[in-house]
């Protein structure tokens, strides 16, 4: 193929409708599954408000059911609501945001798990989502060139941005190591070499990093938030319901001397049953509290705060039994080390799986608030309404003040900016670009370096100087970007195609939340 052929590639596939079309894609994917999904997971509000009739006790709850975006309005001075373009939202520096609605019922919840609906369905606002910029939401979505002009729109401008009190703002793309895989290093610590098997549990955004690790005596530890103190492994497994001996050793490895390293882990231990090993968890995560707390207290950590994306307890002992085995392998010179840099060891959190968390967290709150509104009213004995109940600013003020000022959940900064208008060059650049949650004051020579799976992926020249060179990035001109899909789905067509078999398929419980470069 000579250079007119690639050129005229290049100019076919570099097109406006390319420029930002991973953003769109992601946020598409919010609209349309990721606000349901998380709706889905709150599914309704318990109250404390209670009564007694002819089918006995009861308590008052709401149930969720789906939500829908409308189009971008905006309110003028007289109360009324209008459609409203980019270009009136940038002039008259306004929010272009569209309303959303949910539906709830309130219904009677029994003692027996019965439910009787007190109400009619009703369709609420419950606040206002800011709308990115050509998504399917957007009131330019499927204009034509002389249509976006009669608008005061640029047809060159690719889209891929909110506008926030009359400034335009864009989602920078975070780079960040893929959840539910197990990472094993050394680690160097006080002057020895130390293995160390990692992975970073994910689900509904919540995350926990879990360490499995072999300390100087050759015995296995397990390390988590929830417990602060180094956890004996074949103690853990134990009390996850693997008791004996041989189940313990079948679920690490069948290799002769990863079985001889694991009889002496057994050895080691002090509990025989998993009764004992809960009582000896207990011990450590509440001392002070009576034996049926502390039961209750662990189970609940193990449950919850323990490889949360696996819901299963002997899944999660096949798990760390796969974390024990990439220990021993490589200790045992099996396997070599795990590269963090590698791009098949990286997700992308695009705008779409951002707002989702931002959202998510938002409307947890807002779900609080309702439930506070709902019993204030009752104890006031006044007639219970969801439309009253609902204060729609608890939702709006929180997902516009994280765009206007880059704060987002989890502590992150600089995740929302203002875009780059100085040229057009540098407006693509902006909405393309790439951040590294890697500290900026540390060295990180190896992070900071051009990986060779980044070919094709990542633009080789294009970073700043200074302290950001190498974490900050931007994507290649031809680079396609996936769209996270539900795991789910995913399994189950490996399994109909017999390519995996589920005994050996743990780890593909994993999280696709986030995108992978191709």
């Amino acid at each position: 193929m000579d250079m007119l052929d690639r050129s005229v590639l290049a100019k076919s596939y570099f097109t406006r409708e390319k420029i930002a079309q991973h953003q769109l894609d992601s946020f598409n994917y919010f609209l349309e599954k990721g606000m349901q999904s998380i709706i889905d997971e709150q599914s309704g509000i318990e109250t404390t408000i209670g009564g007694e009739d002819e089918r006995g006790k009861y308590k008052l709850c709401v149930n969720f059911g789906k939500i829908k975006v409308g189009n971008p309005k905006a309110r003028e001075a007289d109360g009324s609501y209008e459609e409203i373009y980019p270009s009136q939202a940038r002039l008259r520096n306004l929010n272009y945001a569209a309303p959303l609605y949910l539906e709830m019922q309130l219904m009677k919840r029994y003692e027996s798990g019965e439910e009787i609906p007190e109400g009619e369905v009703n369709e609420v606002e419950i606040g206002e989502l800011p709308i990115m910029l050509k998504s399917i939401k957007c009131n330019l979505y499927g204009l034509t060139d002389d249509e976006l002009v009669e608008v005061g729109e640029d047809p060159l401008d690719p889209g891929g941005y909110f506008i926030i009190n009359g400034s335009e703002h864009v989602i920078i793309t975070l780079e960040d190591l893929a959840p539910n895989r197990i990472f094993v290093n050394f680690e160097e610590r006080y002057g020895s070499k130390t293995v160390v098997s990692k992975v970073f549990s994910l689900k509904h955004g919540f995350r926990v990093p879990i360490r499995v690790e072999i300390n100087r005596r050759g015995i296995l530890e397990v390390s988590f938030p929830a417990v602060h103190r180094k956890i004996n492994f074949v103690t853990l497994m134990r009390a996850l319901g693997l008791e004996g001996e041989e189940a313990i050793i079948k679920a690490v490895s069948g290799d002769p001397q990863i079985v001889k390293y694991m009889k002496e882990n057994i050895e080691e231990c002090e509990v025989k049953t998993q009764e004992e090993a809960i009582d000896l968890l207990g011990r450590k995560v509440a001392p002070t509290q009576a034996r049926e707390f502390r039961e209750r207290r662990v189970n609940y950590i193990i449950d919850r705060y323990f490889l949360p994306h696996l819901d299963d307890r002997i899944a999660k002992a096949h798990f760390i039994g796969r974390m024990a085995e990439a220990c021993y392998e490589l200790l045992l010179g099996r396997r070599g080390e795990d590269d963090k840099d590698h791009y098949a060891n990286k997700r992308l959190k695009l705008a779409g799986d951002l707002m989702e968390d931002l959202f998510r967290v938002s409307f947890a709150k807002l779900v609080k608030d309702m439930r506070y509104q709902l019993e204030r009213a009752n104890m006031r004995s006044r007639e219970l309404k969801l439309t009253t109940a609902i204060r729609s600013d608890v939702l709006t003020e929180r997902l516009l003040h994280a765009l206007a000022t880059g704060n987002w959940v989890g502590g992150r900064a600089g995740v929302s900016q203002l875009l780059e208008r100085s040229n057009y060059i540098a407006t693509m650049s902006h909405l393309r670009r790439i951040m590294s949650p890697l500290s900026r004051a540390q060295p990180h020579f190896e992070a900071r370096d051009l990986h060779p799976t980044q070919w094709g992926r990542i633009c080789p020249t294009e970073t700043p100087e200074g302290p950001n060179c190498g974490l900050v990035k931007n994507f290649s001109q031809m680079v396609e970007i996936t769209v996270g899909v539900d795991p789910g789905t995913f399994k189950d067509t490996l399994y109909s195609l017999g390519i995996i078999p589920p005994a050996r398929a743990i780890e593909l419980d994993a999280s696709s939340q986030g995108a992978c470069l191709c």
